[in-house]
């Protein structure tokens, strides 16, 4: 399998494991309000985009109009939860070093907003190594939209089509990446969700089947000085 022209990577809970904390954000969201945040709410929110989200979860709150003060609300929540850690999913940093050394260009695509992913790596501690950093907030329309895929293959000079690809860990972002002509590899990072329109899937970024399509060797992260 040759090399791509690049490869893109979602955010939360595929390159790092902020999709608990957006969980425990969300749960106590729920708590404050007396109700129970479930998995069936979890599974509906994973991957939305601020507007998507702020749609559902009035409705699961039963605020309707209240959409912009609910995602402020959990904006506040989940940005505190980032200053208990974060960690960064199983394999990342090391298939991160796997792509860098092996000069294909590397991106990351976010509905996130611009201040939580880089909040986000810097208490991970990555060091941000991508070529493009894409915020849905940046581009017209959010995933599941393929605008903020193709606004990554445009800063990165590559033709958005199947010699690209993409790693995602929700439904949203999988339709977005598939929209936009990229090969799409799918690891769910929430139990029981479906990625069926990715191109491949897998349990972790440390699946072998990752790698033979990424046509890379696997790499250890650099320690010490």
């Amino acid at each position: 399998m040759h090399s791509p022209t690049a490869v893109l990577f979602d955010n939360d809970g595929l390159l790092l494991d902020t999709e608990s904390a957006w969980s425990r954000a969300e749960q106590e969201l729920f708590e404050r309000r007396g109700r129970e945040f479930t998995i069936e709410h979890k599974r509906s929110l994973v991957g939305s985009s601020d507007r998507s989200a702020g749609i559902k979860l009035a409705r699961f709150l039963e605020e309707p109009g209240n959409e912009a003060a609910i995602m402020s609300e959990l904006h506040e929540i989940v940005y505190a939860e980032l200053e208990s850690g974060v960690d960064p999913m199983v394999g990342a940093l090391e298939l991160l070093a796997s792509i860098r050394a092996a000069g294909i260009p590397v991106g990351l695509v976010s509905n996130s907003p611009m201040r939580f992913i880089l909040r986000s790596h810097e208490v991970a501690d990555t060091g941000l190594p991508f070529d493009v950093v894409i915020s849905a907030h940046e581009v017209a329309e959010a995933k599941p939209a393929p605008d903020p895929y193709l606004e990554a293959c445009r800063r990165l000079g590559v033709p958005p089509g199947p010699d690209a690809v993409a790693l995602e860990d929700s439904p949203s972002g999988v339709s977005a990446a598939v929209a936009a002509g990229l090969f799409t590899i799918g690891i769910p990072s929430v139990p029981g969700i479906v990625l069926d329109r990715a191109d491949l899937v897998a349990s972790t970024l440390e699946d072998p089947a990752v790698l033979v399509r990424l046509g890379i060797e696997p790499a250890t992260r650099p320690t010490g000085p």
